[in-house]
């Protein structure tokens, strides 16, 4: 019996040197000083990787939401209304410590320099984590990150309100100094472009029966930062020993008792969190929204893309 031909994969495979190609003559318009400000903690980043990275993606990006306002006037034109403004949608997705953030500054800064001058905005889901209280009265603050850790509904009616074309929205406001959300908000004002990033904007976990709608329905085009688990695991500890020298020395830190820890301590500790929290959450949860995203790059050891993978349209 002959073996059955395996499907067809959903994304097309570059190399990082083959995506770079596809940069054309996208204009580098960031500079050094730039750069020195959307830097992560412990991520490598520099002219050349935005510029067989990011550049091309920016690329793609802009023609993409080229393509996309012209579809709303069409429709508004078959409908016989005037076309209102619309923001393009981005969802950016991935583990804790594997440089999503790092890679929404930079997709943010690069497409707000366009000669259209598009307005960005970025939205991290951080602010609608459940504050500490109602995590903690429902036993679920060591799994902060996890789906059920969200207020997913109010995540789903903002999102609601921004694809609607509303003339303001607000966005809650989370704070990683006291490792909390605030009663601040930011208010996102028709926006050219929105990106929003976290760990679990690409689930599909239902939020009622009743109404069966996802964060992921409202993005028209989607990213997931990826790398092997060992290497973010890798990447967590480093992150977490920078912390101990800077941001956990500041009293009013949630941490800041870690910022006493002796490098052994230091290193069992965010190992432990890292295996008890941010893996499993990874693997259970996150890693398995993987294929739905429209763009995959994956990082290697040195934190820097290898590969690029873009869903066959």
């Amino acid at each position: 019996m002959s073996r059955a031909a395996d499907p067809p994969s959903l994304h097309v495979c570059f190399s990082a040197e083959e995506w770079a190609h596809l940069r054309q003559s996208t204009p580098m318009t960031l500079t050094e000083h730039d750069l020195e400000e959307l830097r992560g903690i412990n991520v490598e980043l520099d002219m050349a990787e935005v510029e067989r990275v990011f550049l091309p993606m920016s690329r793609l990006l802009n023609l993409y939401v080229a393509a996309s306002q012209s579809l709303y006037r069409a429709s508004a034109t078959f409908l016989g209304e005037m076309p209102h403004k619309v923001p393009f949608v981005i969802g950016i997705a991935g583990s804790v410590a594997v440089g999503k953030s790092t890679t929404a500054r930079v997709l943010q800064a690069l497409l707000g320099r366009w000669p259209d001058h598009p307005t960005v905005d970025l939205v991290t889901t951080d602010g609608f984590l459940w504050p500490n209280a109602v995590l903690e009265e429902r036993g679920l603050l060591n799994r902060k990150g996890f789906p059920e850790s969200y207020d997913r509904r109010r995540l789903v009616r903002f999102m609601s309100e921004i694809k609607s074309g509303s003339d303001e929205v607000y966005a809650p406001v989370y704070s990683h100094l006291f490792y909390d959300r605030t009663d601040d908000v930011v208010a996102i004002r028709q926006p050219d472009i929105v990106i929003v990033e976290g760990l679990n904007v690409l689930q599909t976990g239902q939020i009622d029966s009743a109404s069966p709608v996802f964060v992921s329905d409202y993005f028209d085009f989607s990213i997931y930062v990826d790398a092997d688990v060992a290497d973010i695991r890798d990447w967590y500890v480093e992150r977490f020993f920078t912390l101990r020298e800077t941001a956990f020395r500041n009293p009013a830190s949630y941490f800041h008792r870690y910022s006493s820890l002796n490098d052994e301590e230091a290193r069992e500790t965010a190992t432990s969190i890292w295996t008890s929290i941010n893996e499993k959450n990874l693997i259970e949860n996150i890693l398995p929204t993987r294929a739905r995203a429209d763009l995959i790059l994956h990082k290697g050891a040195n934190h820097r893309t290898s590969q690029v993978q873009l869903r066959r349209q």
